[in-house]
């Protein structure tokens, strides 16, 4: 099969197509929503450490179910899960907006509303990273995940940018509740997805914590995964907090919110480029080029750090969203690759709770720390922690030896033959929010 072939055969899935299509339109609202928030609550009250005890809120409960959100998506129907989660996601979004819009907004209410949102997505992660594989035939998986990225970082160009725009323009509510609008399409795309079930639903499921137990043998069974979900708990601690909540902050004293939300466009241009490449890359250590190209995730964090000058961030964030890209579309191909389909989920999740653990502290803390020592240093700092992060995972041997599966020049795809699920399938899902989670780094 020729090369461009390959990239763009995944397009012939229709449960690809529909699944690409949701997540990307929630990108789009999500990527207007954080640059929203954040000045939001500037506006509100003009301290950082407000705007991290708000963001801190959400990753905290995002964070305590991130487990029972795997085990949920390995019982249910998965794309069931992702539409009754749109619902969710929608009203905690448009609650927030309105309550920016009518200036009624307070730092209580958005923290309870900010927490509300974490626990909905806790439910979703799990079930839309599970759902990729079943979409399409194992020898696509690279390029059906290096093409969703695609999707997904072409809406957060257009939603960083967007952001800055509304933000500048008409004030942050409006951007909120654009976030809110995405979960209405993107209910209706993933209503349209249709995959036959990963295991047999007739049968007893045992009890919750034996599935959970189940889940974290396979977690440990592999050095490779839980050598790569550390390493992140250290990255997301130091970069979530750092252009979350000191980004905005800085960009206020210096190249403005306008140019901030260009800042991000740019990551995410980067991101865009990463993609492209990732999709027509081939090489048996996948996972090996991801972890390296990790290092670039410092460059941003030290513009900022030294000299936060727009052109400057501009390039800084274009690098670092390539590298984050190849590192992405590495990780889940290797995942997908390697984990029993029926415990996908489960092993997603305690992916998810350990690479996002630190992201809750590092928000409510970072503002303080940043008051103590002064925003360059801690800037370095967490640049600091990034660079060893890195070097630890190249530690293992599991991350430089572990080959992809790559498929023949001549192999031809299998059909992906998917199943219509029951109306009482479709009624069962609990409850999420399809958000999708931080970028690793």
């Amino acid at each position: 099969m020729r090369t461009r072939d390959a990239a763009l055969a995944p397009l012939r899935h229709q449960p690809f197509r529909y699944l690409a299509l949701g997540r990307a339109a929630t990108m789009l609202g999500n990527s207007v929503a954080p640059i929203a928030l954040a000045f939001a609550v500037l506006d509100l009250t003009g301290s950082v450490r407000d705007l991290g005890l708000v963001v801190g809120a959400r990753s905290l409960t995002n964070v305590l179910f991130l487990l029972f959100g795997g085990v949920l998506a390995d019982r249910l129907p998965r794309h069931a899960v992702m539409v009754v989660s749109c619902t969710l996601a929608a009203a905690t979004q448009a609650a927030v907006a309105a309550l920016v819009l009518t200036g009624t907004a307070t730092i209580p209410t958005l923290i309870a509303l900010s927490a509300v949102n974490g626990v909905v997505t806790a439910f979703a992660w799990p079930a839309a990273a599970a759902l990729m594989p079943q979409t399409v035939p194992a020898e696509l998986l690279q390029s059906a995940n290096a093409l969703n990225r695609l999707g997904v970082n072409a809406a957060m160009i257009g939603g960083a940018s967007l952001g800055g725009i509304l933000v500048a323009g008409v004030g942050p509510g409006w951007g909120l509740l654009a976030d809110a609008g995405t979960f209405a399409l993107a209910g209706l795309a993933f209503a349209r997805v249709r995959v036959a079930p990963v295991a047999n639903r007739a049968t007893t499921r045992p009890n919750p914590l034996r599935e959970l137990r189940e889940g974290w043998t396979e977690f440990v069974s592999r050095s490779w995964v839980w050598v790569v979900v550390l390493g992140f708990l250290l990255i997301n601690f130091a970069y979530s907090s750092s252009v979350n909540v000191l980004g905005p902050a800085v960009a206020d004293e210096t190249i403005g919110r306008r140019a901030w939300g260009l800042v991000l466009a740019a990551q995410t241009a980067g991101m865009v480029a990463g993609a492209l490449v990732a999709l027509r890359l081939r090489v048996r250590r996948l996972l090996l080029l991801g972890v390296l190209c990790m290092f670039a995730e410092a460059l941003l964090l030290v513009g900022l750090a030294w000299t936060p000058g727009f052109a400057l961030l501009l390039v800084t964030g274009f690098i670092a969203g390539a590298a984050v890209e190849q590192f992405s579309v590495a990780w889940e191909t290797s995942m997908q690759q390697n984990i029993p389909a029926d415990r996908l989920a489960r092993v997603y999740s305690y992916d998810a709770l350990g690479s996002f653990l630190a992201i809750p502290l590092g928000q409510i803390a970072i503002g303080p720390v940043a008051l103590a020592l002064g925003t360059g240093p801690t800037l370095l700092g967490a640049a600091g922690i990034v660079l060893l992060a890195v070097l630890g995972m190249l530690l293992d041997p599991g991350v430089r030896r572990l080959s992809a599966n790559l498929p023949t020049p001549d192999e031809a795809p299998s059909p992906a033959v998917p199943a219509v699920p029951t109306a009482s399938e479709l009624t069962a899902a609990g409850a999420a929010g399809p958000v999708e989670p931080p970028n690793r780094g």
